[in-house]
């Protein structure tokens, strides 16, 4: 079974940073993609940024581009999701997700985190 865990969300100052991680389970990296995502209070969820394991390819809304960057240990079966330059509407629940294929569409994706929680003061 595929298995899904974030961590690393806080609190910061704005033009603060954060690194988020994703440890994923049940599957070979090879095969899937990885999208981080986020959800501000009552608005939808948005993708973020994901990385391609067929050809490691990485996309980014543009936010984002520039702030944020995803990479991965292949060793550890973990995504990371670096945030530099932090903005107060940055502040959401973020998530990890795995899809068959690399897109920024929530509905791409099959299984998800619980969400780390990352709140950037005024």
């Amino acid at each position: 079974e595929v298995q899904v865990v974030e961590s690393g969300g806080g609190l910061v100052q704005t033009g603060g940073s954060l690194r988020l991680s994703c440890v994923v389970s049940g599957f070979d990296f090879d095969d899937y993609s990885v999208g981080w995502f986020r959800q501000a209070p009552g608005k939808r969820r948005e993708g973020l940024s994901c990385i391609s394991f067929n050809d490691g390819s990485t996309y980014y809304i543009d936010s984002v581009k520039g702030r944020f960057t995803i990479s991965r240990d292949n060793a550890k079966n973990t995504v990371y999701l670096q945030m530099n330059s932090l903005k107060p509407e940055d502040t959401a629940v973020y998530y990890c997700a795995t899809a068959i294929i690399p897109s920024l569409l929530v509905s791409g994706y099959d299984y998800w985190g619980q969400g780390t929680q990352v709140t950037v003061s005024s």
